[in-house]
């Protein structure tokens, strides 16, 4: 499992019942999460809450607020430099960052910054699919990655750029675009650009800026073997996110293996997870698929 442990201002502190309760700098949220189908006894942590979301059994929920902020900071360091994120929690019990995907900003990052040492000259494009509100973006930027980051949110797009700046990476090579991604996908084959890198974190279903549909199972397949065409001739890495529970890390592998079929490089898929304070225990939150050249 790729293990997003090296959080100091982030952790779940316990699971029960449906819910998880996490630590968000000083903060503590008491959130909903799939995964959590045990229920097991809930000592006094869960009492000192700062905000609850309630899950409706129509569909969806809301917050209920005891203490908290509109927004506020916490931070990741990398190797590279110290990740800023705002946080704020809004609609779908989301707060505007997957902690989780700490484990690949470690993985790519390292990759990065490995081949700036071997040749400081390189530029080293990623593209960032999906890119929500930029956490993949910035932890790529400040290994030193010029960045693509897409998603069809201008809100998202604008929350990440907010993310890049509080990371002290106003300066740094990024492109902001509101788009969808299959269609930005199919005009860069056409452009002829290439990238060394490629990120996507799509959802299980989603629309894009004009009405476009998206079904992970329908698109998910033919969206990677299209990158496939504008990875460069010497790509770094590839990696491909899912939160859907059908899709398998042995599905991500096989997809990845197929449609990058000839590439050197080596195939890895396994469940993403957060260690559980007080159980020893790990959340599982989706799975990854990496492609990193040999």
């Amino acid at each position: 499992m790729y293990l997003a442990d090296r959080w100091t201002d982030y952790e779940v502190i316990d699971t029960s019942d449906g819910d998880k309760l996490e630590r968000w700098g000083k903060y503590i949220l008491q959130r909903p999460d799939p995964q959590v189908i045990w229920d097991t006894p809930k000592g006094s942590e869960w009492k000192k809450i700062n905000a609850h979301y309630h899950r409706s059994s129509k569909g969806g929920g809301q917050w209920e607020f005891f203490d908290l902020p509109k927004e506020w900071t916490i931070h990741y360091p990398l190797p590279s430099g110290r990740l800023t994120f705002h946080l704020k929690p809004f609609s779908f019990k989301h707060t505007g960052l997957f902690p989780e995907q700490a484990a690949n900003w470690e993985w790519f990052s390292s990759i990065i910054s490995s081949e700036k040492k071997k040749d400081s000259d390189r530029k080293i494009k990623v593209l960032n699919l999906f890119a929500y509100t930029g956490g993949a973006t910035v932890a790529a930027a400040m290994a030193g990655a010029e960045v693509t980051h897409v998603d069809a949110s201008r809100g998202m797009v604008t929350w990440a750029h907010e993310n890049a700046i509080s990371s002290g990476l106003e300066n740094a090579h990024i492109r902001w675009l509101v788009d969808d991604c299959m269609k930005f996908v199919e005009r860069e084959i056409r452009r002829g650009n290439h990238y060394d890198g490629i990120i996507m974190d799509p959802p299980s279903y989603g629309r894009g800026p004009k009405g476009e549909v998206w079904k992970i199972e329908e698109k998910i397949y033919p969206l990677i073997c299209d990158c496939r065409k504008i990875l460069s001739d010497d790509p770094l890495f590839f990696l491909v996110n899912s939160y859907t529970t059908g899709l398998q890390p042995a599905v991500l592998h096989y997809m990845l293996g197929t449609a990058l079929r000839g590439i050197p490089g080596t195939i890895e898929a396994d469940e993403v997870g957060l260690p559980v304070t007080k159980t020893g225990l790990v959340l599982p939150c989706g799975a990854s698929g990496r492609f990193q050249k040999i």
